[in-house]
């Protein structure tokens, strides 16, 4: 490909951007200063006849990448000409040249190796657009990896490019693919020559797991024909890492501790967004780009809308917490006052009933009062109790509306909080995660709860934490596990207060743990006053066994 430098009359060859098995991609200048990108494909045409099927199969595609233009689209770039280079008869296609980087480049140093969330959910915002516009006109990429996707720096888009492999045939294609050096962004069944919408899907799959987690889910370690067969293996067979987790570790030193857990505060909807993509069977995936783009403008809206909704939110909450702290200060002076002056009204009565001695009209005179000193005091104490409780509730949910990603998870910290309602898809990965246990499936329970539980789902936590206190987790230490526990309990969820309870209770009875399977890994620090605590609230919660536990630490004690 080296030796073509004539493209042909009018388009001249400003040198070569890029080479690849699906071709090379030039710079070319058309009619002076317009600048285009011109893909030459590696398969000669011998004639511009019928008679050659390289030339009626790249007529034929041709056609069909006309239709992708018909309605301009920010996000794909603009195909501007097609035909057959003057020199070595190499068919092409002209396209818009974008000024800018592309997506490899920009993970690149001095770059950080992952995208901050704000630009991912734009990525796979633009992306999917992009390819529910190609899939619409029944045109498949077929080539979708990092630098093929380039930031327009005059728009501020991200622009799919470089349609080559789309215009070769299934046998070129097949042979294309045999020398492709982006194996890492290939669906499995490309490996057999087949490019489907699903294809484009699973590939964007793996465009989001990089910007999101720093790496391709299975990197290419070099060039070598065992590393490169390795990676085709781990695409048909093997389950995607763990994203939230590679994350986590490639988070940037230079970002502050606030930063970063912003940034790990990742949408659970883009999570199942992306493993959905990354299904090793074409129709367990999104079925095209239609429906991709649909399920990722629709979350991407709704997650917008709740921070909208956060913010009116808090500006309520704040109202309300200064009417109510004003409340309890004016409540406050009313119960001081009050109890000041039956102070005063119980010296006066003792100094009169050593002046009379006659206790009894005394007695009779207090009770027949028009203020009765002991129903008065409840009264003020029960309502500066339920003052001071929703004055509380009030700040919690505050202080967490402030999150720049509000946690669906929350819950208030009291002994009367309920547990909340969790999103829908992570009610069903839960319920998948419960549906392994039961089967023994106990490896893919914990990829489920593990993910979650970094994402702060109470649930989660507790049986991913509480699974391995006995001994059922080996993922866990102990004393992490412990603290897994202790933080769903903080989250209001009542069966890791129960189980709190329990250990703090009994931690030193062996036969007692021994019941529950607690006493072959770990070891627990006996608390009773924090145990009970935990068993009260639970029960207060509605947690039957709580109760029942309570009953026994009360009969034991």
């Amino acid at each position: 490909m080296a030796k073509v430098f004539t493209i042909t009359e009018g388009l001249e060859n400003m040198g070569a951007i890029k080479t690849g098995g699906q071709g090379s991609v030039y710079k070319g200048r058309r009619f002076g200063e317009i600048i285009t990108a011109i893909k030459i494909l590696p398969t000669p045409i011998s004639s511009e006849s019928e008679e050659d099927k390289n030339y009626t199969a790249f007529q034929n595609e041709v056609q069909k990448l006309k239709k992708v233009n018909e309605d301009a689209n920010p996000n794909v770039v603009k195909i501007l000409n097609s035909g057959i280079t003057d020199s070595g008869n190499f068919p092409f296609i002209e396209m818009e040249y974008i000024e800018g980087p592309d997506l490899e480049e920009l993970l690149q140093p001095p770059h950080p190796r992952l995208f901050t969330l704000k630009e991912i959910l734009k990525v796979a915002d633009q992306l999917s657009c992009a390819l529910a516009h190609c899939h619409k006109v029944g045109v498949r990429h077929g080539d979708i990896k990092s630098n093929n996707v380039k930031f327009n720096t005059k728009t501020g888009n991200y622009v799919l490019l470089d349609f080559g492999l789309a215009m070769m045939s299934d046998e070129q294609r097949r042979t294309s693919l045999r020398h492709a050096g982006a194996i890492e962004f290939m669906a499995p069944e490309q490996n057999e020559g087949a490019m489907l919408f699903q294809t484009d899907v699973y590939s964007f799959g793996v465009i989001l797991f990089e910007l999101l987690a720093g790496s391709v889910p299975f990197p290419l370690n070099n060039k070598s024909e065992t590393a490169r067969n390795a990676v085709m293996i781990a695409h048909q067979e093997a389950p995607p890492p763990d994203a939230l987790n590679l994350r986590r570790q490639s988070l940037p030193h230079n970002w502050n501790d606030e930063k970063k857990e912003q940034e790990m505060n990742v949408p659970d909807w883009l999570i199942t967004m992306i493993y959905k993509c990354l299904e090793k069977k074409p129709e367990n995936r999104f079925t095209n780009g239609m429906e991709l783009h649909e399920y990722a403008w629709q979350n991407h809206v709704r997650t917008a809308n709740s921070n909208q909704l956060t913010h009116e939110r808090i500006a309520f909450l704040e109202n309300e917490n200064n009417r109510l702290r004003k409340e309890r200060e004016h409540l406050q002076q009313q119960l001081l006052k009050f109890q000041h002056r039956e102070t005063s009204r119980n010296s006066n009565s003792s100094v009169t009933k050593g002046l009379t001695g006659n206790t009894e009209v005394t007695r009779n005179k207090i009770a027949n009062s028009p203020v009765n000193s002991s129903s008065a005091y409840t009264k003020y104490g029960l309502l500066f109790l339920i003052f001071l409780l929703v004055g509380t509730a009030i700040i919690y949910f505050l202080s967490t509306g402030k999150k720049d990603q509000p946690d669906t998870n929350a819950r208030v910290n009291s002994p009367l909080a309920s547990p909340t309602t969790e999103p829908p898809g992570i009610r069903g990965q839960l319920q998948n995660a419960k549906q392994f246990l039961t089967e023994g499936k106990m490896a893919e329970a914990f990829i489920i709860y593990g993910t979650l539980s970094r994402q702060q789902v109470p649930e989660a936590m507790y049986f991913y934490g509480k699974l391995a206190l006995q001994n059922k987790n080996a993922n866990l230490g102990c004393a992490e596990a412990f603290e897994l526990l202790k933080k769903a309990s903080d989250k209001g969820y009542a069966p890791a207060k129960r189980t709190l309870g329990f250990l703090y209770s009994f931690a030193d009875d062996k036969e007692i743990l021994s019941q529950g399977n607690y006493f072959e890994r770990c070891t627990f620090r006996k608390d009773v006053a924090k145990g009970s605590t935990l068993l009260m609230e639970a029960t207060l919660q509605g947690d039957t066994t709580a109760s029942r536990l309570l009953n026994m630490l009360t009969a034991s004690r």
